[in-house]
């Protein structure tokens, strides 16, 4: 008799993520459900759960990555994915505050295609509904089943709020601040930011997943800091999209971030580089940047070795974030499934 065996594919990232979202939803449903029935539609909005009225959401909801990444940092330390749900429902809700707050900070009136909370609300509502997605994000975590557990996970989360609003300040100030000269912001600098940003939330939703599981503490930190790596490589992804990315992938305009003057690394690199008078001509007069302007000056970003740079430094914090996974004691089937995720989310191809 003979025995044919079948070698199954890993899954790829979109079914990690479907798997860790259809796991985490029902606990992420009850949670917005013990909210006041007017602040519950508005954080159910802001998941992209419903529309306004509370009528059930016709598009597809976000992809749920942080939620995925607790998930996977339960199973990568030996627990199961349904102990990380906690850690899971926790960051997605301090992800959308984030978000929430965000939009009324930019003035952006929309966020994945609809009106932002602040647009579809007033402002004031989308202030307490972001609170109230905050509030109740420490309440699920005190409320996970281990005690000492959740302790260090409030504690992780708290940690990654402090860190968020130091990232957000930072970028609002970096705004004020002169292309060049001895005040001009640094890529150093900005990297900082990128990781308290970005990356804290990233790391947190690793670590929180893991600790929730019991995972020692050397170990959740270290998921911590991959995490962070991997913030500050998605930043610059996102950086470079924001000059050179298709729009019809981006749902961006083509040199928007040259447009809108935000200082991303690719920029800063070009203009600490020798030869960057031309470039810093451009940028210091905004008003006169129309699209040949904007063609002009992504076209000296990239001669000055900006976008270059910044795929030099996005792929040394990935393999960072790789080294770290590595040097950690971690279960090889979810860490597997963890490193593709990170892949893809660095890479921006979901």
């Amino acid at each position: 008799m003979t025995h044919s065996t079948t070698l199954q594919s890993p899954p790829a990232t979109p079914e990690i993520l479907d798997r860790c979202r259809e796991l985490v939803a029902p606990a992420l449903a009850e949670s917005i459900g013990g909210l006041h029935p007017w602040v519950g539609e508005m954080a159910g909005y802001a998941l992209g759960r419903c529309e306004v009225g509370g009528a059930p959401a016709a598009h597809r909801q976000g992809k749920g990555v942080r939620q995925a990444l607790a998930v996977l940092g339960a199973e990568a330390v030996g627990g199961s994915a349904e102990t990380g749900v906690p850690g899971a429902v926790a960051v997605e809700l301090v992800h959308t505050f984030s978000l929430v707050h965000d939009d009324i900070m930019d003035g952006d009136a929309l966020r994945r295609g609809r009106p932002a909370v602040w647009k579809a609300y007033g402002t004031g509502p989308a202030v307490l509904a972001g609170d109230a997605l905050f509030a109740l994000a420490v309440d699920t975590l005190t409320a996970a089943p281990s005690t000492s557990r959740s302790g260090a996970a409030v504690r992780q989360l708290t940690t990654a709020l402090r860190d968020l609003v130091r990232g957000q300040a930072d970028d609002l100030l970096f705004a004020r601040r002169p292309w060049t000269g001895p005040d001009a912001v640094g890529v150093r600098e900005y990297e900082v930011m990128a990781e308290h940003k970005t990356g804290a939330l990233l790391g947190c939703a690793l670590a929180v997943g893991a600790q929730l599981a019991g995972a020692r503490g050397e170990t959740a930190a270290a998921l911590d800091r991959a995490g962070r790596h991997l913030g500050v490589a998605f930043q610059i992804a996102d950086d470079l999209l924001g000059i050179w990315g298709d729009p019809a992938v981006t749902g961006k305009p083509v040199h928007g971030d040259l447009r809108q003057g935000k200082k991303t690394l690719p920029v800063l690199a070009a203009l600490a580089a020798p030869g960057r008078g031309a470039l810093a001509e451009l940028l210091a007069a905004p008003d006169l940047l129309d699209d040949t302007a904007l063609r002009r000056a992504a076209a000296l970003v990239e001669r000055a070795g900006g976008r270059s740079t910044a795929l030099r430094e996005a792929r040394r914090h990935l393999a960072a974030a790789d080294t770290l996974l590595a040097g950690a004691s971690l279960a090889p089937r979810p860490v597997g499934d963890l490193r593709t995720v990170l892949s893809s989310l660095a890479h921006r191809t979901i």
